[in-house]
Protein backbone atom coordinates (compact mmCIF):
# COMPACT_ATOMS: atom_id res chain seq x y z
CA UNK A 1 0.00 0.00 0.00
CA UNK A 2 1.22 3.40 -0.83
CA UNK A 3 2.86 5.28 1.87
CA UNK A 4 1.89 8.88 2.83
CA UNK A 5 5.29 10.11 3.16
CA UNK A 6 7.30 11.21 0.48
CA UNK A 7 10.64 9.44 -0.58
CA UNK A 8 13.52 10.61 -2.00
CA UNK A 9 14.24 10.73 -5.43
CA UNK A 10 17.75 10.15 -6.82
CA UNK A 11 16.90 11.69 -9.86
CA UNK A 12 14.65 15.12 -10.28
CA UNK A 13 12.62 14.75 -13.65
CA UNK A 14 13.43 17.99 -16.16
CA UNK A 15 10.59 20.36 -15.52
CA UNK A 16 9.45 22.32 -18.66
CA UNK A 17 10.24 25.31 -19.63
CA UNK A 18 9.24 28.33 -17.33
CA UNK A 19 5.99 29.65 -18.32
CA UNK A 20 4.97 33.53 -17.49
CA UNK A 21 2.95 33.53 -13.79
CA UNK A 22 -0.58 35.03 -15.13
CA UNK A 23 -2.82 36.16 -11.90
CA UNK A 24 -6.36 34.24 -12.38
CA UNK A 25 -10.12 34.68 -11.29
CA UNK A 26 -10.77 31.04 -12.13
CA UNK A 27 -12.06 29.66 -8.93
CA UNK A 28 -8.90 26.83 -9.95
CA UNK A 29 -6.25 29.29 -10.47
CA UNK A 30 -6.16 32.63 -8.76
CA UNK A 31 -3.75 33.44 -6.66
CA UNK A 32 -4.04 33.80 -2.83
CA UNK A 33 -2.42 37.00 -1.92
CA UNK A 34 -2.33 38.16 1.33
CA UNK A 35 -4.16 34.88 3.15
CA UNK A 36 -2.95 32.94 5.86
CA UNK A 37 -4.20 29.37 5.96
CA UNK A 38 -7.41 29.25 8.92
CA UNK A 39 -7.43 26.96 11.56
CA UNK A 40 -4.28 25.54 11.79
CA UNK A 41 -3.69 24.12 15.05
CA UNK A 42 -1.19 25.29 17.36
CA UNK A 43 2.44 22.60 16.77
CA UNK A 44 0.42 21.40 13.78
CA UNK A 45 2.30 20.81 9.92
CA UNK A 46 0.74 23.27 7.81
CA UNK A 47 0.36 23.14 4.10
CA UNK A 48 3.23 25.56 3.28
CA UNK A 49 5.11 23.20 6.17
CA UNK A 50 4.45 20.19 3.98
CA UNK A 51 5.19 22.08 0.30
CA UNK A 52 8.45 23.28 1.74
CA UNK A 53 9.74 19.96 3.44
CA UNK A 54 8.46 17.55 0.37
CA UNK A 55 10.68 20.19 -1.84
CA UNK A 56 13.95 19.71 0.04
CA UNK A 57 13.36 16.14 0.08
CA UNK A 58 13.47 16.22 -3.60
CA UNK A 59 16.63 18.00 -3.36
CA UNK A 60 15.01 20.58 -5.46
CA UNK A 61 14.89 24.69 -4.69
CA UNK A 62 12.45 27.18 -5.06
CA UNK A 63 13.68 28.58 -8.65
CA UNK A 64 13.23 24.30 -10.02
CA UNK A 65 9.86 24.85 -8.51
CA UNK A 66 9.29 28.18 -9.95
CA UNK A 67 10.85 26.80 -13.35
CA UNK A 68 8.08 23.37 -13.44
CA UNK A 69 5.02 25.12 -12.07
CA UNK A 70 5.40 28.90 -13.78
CA UNK A 71 4.35 30.01 -10.12
CA UNK A 72 6.44 32.80 -9.61
CA UNK A 73 9.39 32.69 -6.89
CA UNK A 74 8.24 35.00 -4.37
CA UNK A 75 5.19 33.97 -4.37
CA UNK A 76 6.08 30.14 -3.81
CA UNK A 77 8.93 31.70 -0.83
CA UNK A 78 5.29 33.13 0.34
CA UNK A 79 3.27 29.87 0.53
CA UNK A 80 5.72 27.80 1.92
CA UNK A 81 5.98 30.17 5.12
CA UNK A 82 1.74 30.18 4.74
CA UNK A 83 1.67 33.33 4.24
CA UNK A 84 -0.08 33.15 1.12
CA UNK A 85 -2.70 30.19 0.85
CA UNK A 86 -2.30 28.99 -2.70
CA UNK A 87 -5.38 28.52 -5.17
CA UNK A 88 -6.84 24.61 -6.29
CA UNK A 89 -4.56 25.01 -9.86
CA UNK A 90 -1.58 25.96 -7.86
CA UNK A 91 -1.78 23.12 -5.82
CA UNK A 92 -2.40 20.74 -9.16
CA UNK A 93 0.72 22.13 -10.54
CA UNK A 94 2.75 21.84 -7.24
CA UNK A 95 1.98 18.40 -6.94
CA UNK A 96 2.91 17.52 -10.35
CA UNK A 97 6.02 19.42 -10.03
CA UNK A 98 6.66 17.81 -6.60
CA UNK A 99 5.97 14.02 -7.44
CA UNK A 100 2.88 14.05 -4.68
CA UNK A 101 -0.89 14.15 -5.30
CA UNK A 102 -2.60 17.25 -4.70
CA UNK A 103 -4.23 16.44 -1.65
CA UNK A 104 -1.02 14.99 0.35
CA UNK A 105 -0.15 19.29 0.79
CA UNK A 106 -3.92 20.19 1.87
CA UNK A 107 -3.85 16.68 4.41
CA UNK A 108 -1.98 13.67 4.32
CA UNK A 109 -5.12 11.89 5.82
CA UNK A 110 -4.88 8.57 7.31
CA UNK A 111 -4.59 5.20 5.45
CA UNK A 112 -8.51 3.79 6.33
CA UNK A 113 -11.08 2.76 3.52
CA UNK A 114 -13.08 5.30 4.84
CA UNK A 115 -13.44 8.64 6.28
CA UNK A 116 -16.40 10.93 7.35
CA UNK A 117 -16.06 14.79 7.48
CA UNK A 118 -19.04 16.49 9.64
CA UNK A 119 -20.63 19.86 8.53
CA UNK A 120 -18.88 21.33 11.40
CA UNK A 121 -15.68 19.62 10.91
CA UNK A 122 -14.96 21.56 7.78
CA UNK A 123 -11.98 24.38 7.06
CA UNK A 124 -12.47 26.52 5.12
CA UNK A 125 -9.31 28.79 2.65
CA UNK A 126 -10.25 31.90 1.71
CA UNK A 127 -8.13 33.92 -0.59
CA UNK A 128 -7.97 37.31 1.50
CA UNK A 129 -9.18 35.67 4.77
CA UNK A 130 -12.29 35.08 6.57
CA UNK A 131 -13.33 38.29 7.02
CA UNK A 132 -13.03 39.48 3.56
CA UNK A 133 -13.62 36.47 1.51
CA UNK A 134 -17.13 37.17 0.79
CA UNK A 135 -16.10 40.27 -0.98
CA UNK A 136 -12.70 39.22 -2.95
CA UNK A 137 -12.21 36.28 -4.53
CA UNK A 138 -13.33 32.83 -3.32
CA UNK A 139 -13.12 29.95 -0.37
CA UNK A 140 -13.22 26.63 -0.54
CA UNK A 141 -13.58 24.07 2.11
CA UNK A 142 -11.62 19.92 1.83
CA UNK A 143 -14.64 17.69 2.10
CA UNK A 144 -11.76 14.18 2.41
CA UNK A 145 -8.90 15.62 3.87
CA UNK A 146 -8.50 12.66 6.34
CA UNK A 147 -8.76 10.54 3.66
CA UNK A 148 -4.89 9.11 2.90
CA UNK A 149 -3.93 8.42 -0.99
CA UNK A 150 -7.26 9.93 -2.11
CA UNK A 151 -7.46 9.71 -6.40
CA UNK A 152 -9.89 12.66 -6.45
CA UNK A 153 -10.48 15.99 -4.26
CA UNK A 154 -14.11 16.98 -3.28
CA UNK A 155 -14.53 20.42 -1.92
CA UNK A 156 -17.12 23.36 -1.56
CA UNK A 157 -16.25 26.00 -3.42
CA UNK A 158 -17.95 29.66 -3.01
CA UNK A 159 -16.97 32.23 -5.98
CA UNK A 160 -18.41 35.54 -5.72
CA UNK A 161 -18.94 38.38 -8.50
CA UNK A 162 -16.03 39.43 -10.45
CA UNK A 163 -15.34 41.04 -13.60
CA UNK A 164 -12.32 39.81 -14.58
CA UNK A 165 -11.93 36.61 -17.06
CA UNK A 166 -8.70 35.07 -17.27
CA UNK A 167 -8.27 32.09 -19.20
CA UNK A 168 -6.34 28.71 -17.26
CA UNK A 169 -5.69 25.74 -18.00
CA UNK A 170 -3.66 22.88 -16.12
CA UNK A 171 -3.36 18.38 -15.80
CA UNK A 172 -6.54 16.78 -14.82
CA UNK A 173 -10.32 16.82 -15.32
CA UNK A 174 -12.73 18.74 -13.08
CA UNK A 175 -16.40 18.36 -11.85
CA UNK A 176 -18.80 21.31 -11.37
CA UNK A 177 -22.20 20.56 -9.57
CA UNK A 178 -24.16 23.65 -8.63
CA UNK A 179 -25.57 24.36 -5.00
CA UNK A 180 -26.51 28.15 -4.74
CA UNK A 181 -26.17 31.02 -7.27
CA UNK A 182 -25.39 30.96 -10.66
CA UNK A 183 -21.84 30.35 -12.45
CA UNK A 184 -20.65 30.98 -15.60
CA UNK A 185 -17.59 28.12 -17.34
CA UNK A 186 -16.13 28.50 -20.16
CA UNK A 187 -13.80 25.54 -22.05
CA UNK A 188 -12.23 26.55 -25.31
CA UNK A 189 -14.76 28.35 -27.50
CA UNK A 190 -18.31 27.05 -25.27
CA UNK A 191 -19.47 28.79 -22.60
CA UNK A 192 -22.77 28.12 -20.50
CA UNK A 193 -24.30 29.50 -17.76
CA UNK A 194 -25.43 27.28 -14.78
CA UNK A 195 -28.19 27.14 -11.82
CA UNK A 196 -28.62 25.35 -9.21
CA UNK A 197 -28.95 21.56 -9.73
CA UNK A 198 -26.51 21.60 -13.15
CA UNK A 199 -23.53 19.86 -13.59
CA UNK A 200 -20.67 20.15 -15.47
CA UNK A 201 -17.51 17.85 -16.54
CA UNK A 202 -14.45 18.79 -18.51
CA UNK A 203 -11.27 18.56 -19.41
CA UNK A 204 -8.80 21.18 -17.12
CA UNK A 205 -6.02 20.74 -20.02
CA UNK A 206 -8.12 22.69 -21.94
CA UNK A 207 -8.26 26.73 -21.36
CA UNK A 208 -10.92 27.41 -19.18
CA UNK A 209 -12.63 29.79 -16.34
CA UNK A 210 -15.00 29.40 -14.18
CA UNK A 211 -16.65 32.92 -12.62
CA UNK A 212 -19.63 33.20 -10.45
CA UNK A 213 -22.40 34.83 -12.56
CA UNK A 214 -24.89 36.54 -10.62
CA UNK A 215 -24.72 39.15 -7.98
CA UNK A 216 -24.57 37.35 -5.08
CA UNK A 217 -22.24 34.61 -4.24
CA UNK A 218 -22.35 31.05 -5.49
CA UNK A 219 -22.12 27.94 -4.11
CA UNK A 220 -20.17 24.87 -5.66
CA UNK A 221 -19.57 21.27 -5.31
CA UNK A 222 -16.53 20.50 -6.81
CA UNK A 223 -14.29 17.59 -7.68
CA UNK A 224 -10.80 17.66 -9.24
CA UNK A 225 -9.42 14.56 -10.37
CA UNK A 226 -5.02 15.80 -11.10
CA UNK A 227 -4.25 12.84 -13.02
CA UNK A 228 -1.97 10.69 -12.18
CA UNK A 229 1.79 12.02 -9.80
Amino acid sequence: MKSDKPKRRTSPRTGPAKRRAVTHDDLLTDLADLARMEGVEEGKESLGDRIRRVREIRDLTIKDVSSRTGIDADTLGRIESSKVIPALGQLVKLGKALDMQMGYFISPGIDRPMTVVRKHERRSMSRYGEGKSMLYGYSYESLAPDKANRLMEPFIVTLVPTETEEFSAHAGQEFLYVLEGQIKVQVGDRADSLKPGDAVYYDSSQPHVVRCAGTAPAKVLAVIYAGPS
